[in-house]
């Protein structure tokens, strides 16, 4: 079942914004074209979450099959962030960036089938009726239609000059026909178009993918991938220590230095964990109590202490991986004068999925409680949490967010989480002057004038105290040594790819 999440606001960039490339963890073939053993060993994977809306295309399970390899859409995001060429091998725009016309490349679905205009205009528009909408698009009038046998028109009642680098979220992924059942879910086993076919689930615990050997971009080099997904940190780490598996993602910071050095591996990301303040209910709904909790919170001890250097302090919500951020940053402005919390009682949740989350909880428990707080903690997996989080039953949330995740562009996740009708504001952040900067900051086409406005936005978002940014956070992916080729991405969509091994 697929959870109900409001409706988001999107806003997209053409150009490189994230500086550096996809790091990997040693020779990568994964553009080498059909040079893989075709006795490849095996991939053992854990990965930290577990799907939560039973494998759908159209929400953050996507992210699931992208990192596995399973399903793409008509373009990705290359190493700098500019939209790529994926199951689309150009295209254009029409009629002053309202229709785009995208030229297919020759690509067969795992069913056999081939990949057709028709068959990608059917799966955009089953993505466009999706309830909610995959993040990507909502808020956004999609249409699709064949243009003959290789070529699809995408139309948009806005001119939209970013629709490109907004088809490469992964919640917009192309599945056979077969696929989309008429209750609006989608069987994603065997009907996608990646190296990996999926043929097995068990549960939201494991999954098994075998090599699907007609892929286009060529035969991947390992025969398949066993995953298991294991929300303790330590568990993975455990894992990777003995041998049980190949990769181990995101490993707790408190596990690396026991295991050896060459099998850990990190990136800089544009990932924040943060503090998100209730502003709907609660204690802070009271502007006084969120400058309050502001002043009390010390983000060098989270640093050093949860997340032991694998962090810095925040310097607001863009970190060090986006370099054009530190020059052009503004003071947040409008920020309310703190009052006296006067043993007021305040509920903090986290999750275990990522283990360094409960220590920042505790941390910012015995912070807050110093500053004349009553702090209580509520701490559960991602999977168990989610649901409250988002039905706003807590009054404060510690929360990790890539700001580029979604489609690598800075404004879309502040359209998300901060804006009125925002489908991850976790602050419940209903503000004119955000909204009205935020939407000022979607209309920027120009790179470096959205980045001005995007930056514009975050000070007067930062003003409202409804978020207070702690750490910004490096990815630690434990991989053997016995494995060559994987994926290390700031943006956290890939893992594996065709030439990832063993």
């Amino acid at each position: 079942m697929r959870l109900p999440r409001p409706r988001l606001i999107a806003g997209l960039l053409l150009t490189p914004l994230l500086a550096g490339c996809f790091a990997s963890s040693g020779d990568d073939s994964s553009s080498s074209g059909p040079s893989g053993s075709s006795d490849g060993a095996r991939l053992r994977v854990a990965l930290a979450f577990g799907p939560t809306e039973n494998y759908s295309p159209f929400g953050q399970d996507a992210m699931l099959l992208a990192r596995l390899g399973v399903a793409e859409g008509l373009t990705k995001l290359d190493a700098n962030g500019t939209a790529a060429p994926a199951l689309a091998e150009s295209w254009s725009s029409e009629s002053g960036g309202k229709s785009w016309v995208f030229t297919l490349r020759e690509a067969k679905f795992q069913d056999g089938e081939a990949v057709t205009s028709k068959a990608v205009a059917a799966a955009l528009t089953a993505a466009g009726k999706a309830d909610p909408a995959p993040s990507a698009i909502s808020g956004v009038k999609l249409t699709a239609e064949a243009v003959g046998k290789k070529q699809v028109r995408v139309d948009t009642t806005e001119a939209d000059p970013v629709l490109p680098l907004r088809l490469s979220n992964p919640s917009l992924a192309v599945f056979a026909p077969e696929a989309y059942r008429k209750d609006g879910t989608v069987n994603v086993v065997g009907t996608a178009t990646g190296p990996f076919e999926l043929t097995k689930i068990t549960g939201d615990t494991a999954a098994t993918l075998d090599r699907y050997d007609d892929y286009w971009g060529g035969r991947a080099q390992a025969s398949g991938i066993d995953a298991k997904y294991v929300s303790d940190g330590t568990a993975r780490a455990n894992a990777l220590r003995t041998g049980d598996v190949d990769i181990a993602e995101s490993l707790p910071v408190s596990q690396v230095a026991s295991l050896d050095k060459d099998t850990v591996h990190e990136v800089n990301t544009a990932r924040n964990t943060s503090l998100y303040l209730n502003t709907k209910s609660g204690a802070f709904t009271d502007e006084g109590l969120r400058a309050a909790a502001r002043e009390a919170i010390g983000t060098s001890v989270i640093a050093k202490g949860a997340y032991e250097g694998y962090a810095v302090p925040a310097q607001g919500l863009y970190g060090p991986a986006l370099p054009w951020a530190a020059g052009k940053r503004t003071e947040p402005t409008g920020r309310a004068k703190p009052t006296d919390p006067k043993g007021k009682s305040i509920t903090i949740a986290t999750y275990t999925d990522r283990p360094e989350m409960p220590e920042v909880a505790q941390i910012l428990q015995q912070q807050l409680q110093k500053a004349g707080f009553k702090v209580k903690l509520e701490v559960r997996t991602y999977a168990r949490l989610e649901g409250d989080m988002m039905a706003g039953k807590f009054d404060a949330v510690v929360y990790g967010r890539n700001m580029m995740l979604d489609t690598g562009d800075p404004v879309t996740v502040l359209g998300s989480d901060y804006t009125c009708d925002g489908s991850n504001n976790l602050s419940f952040l209903c503000d004119k002057n955000v909204d009205k900067l935020v939407a000022a900051a979607q209309a920027e086409s120009d790179t470096a004038k959205r980045q001005d406005a995007a930056l514009k936005a975050e000070a007067a978002i930062l003003g409202t105290d409804a978020v207070i940014p702690l750490v910004h956070l490096k990815l630690v992916t434990g991989i053997a040594k016995s494995v060559q080729g994987a994926l290390l991405d700031p943006y956290e969509r890939s893992l594996i790819g065709t030439g990832t091994r063993r």
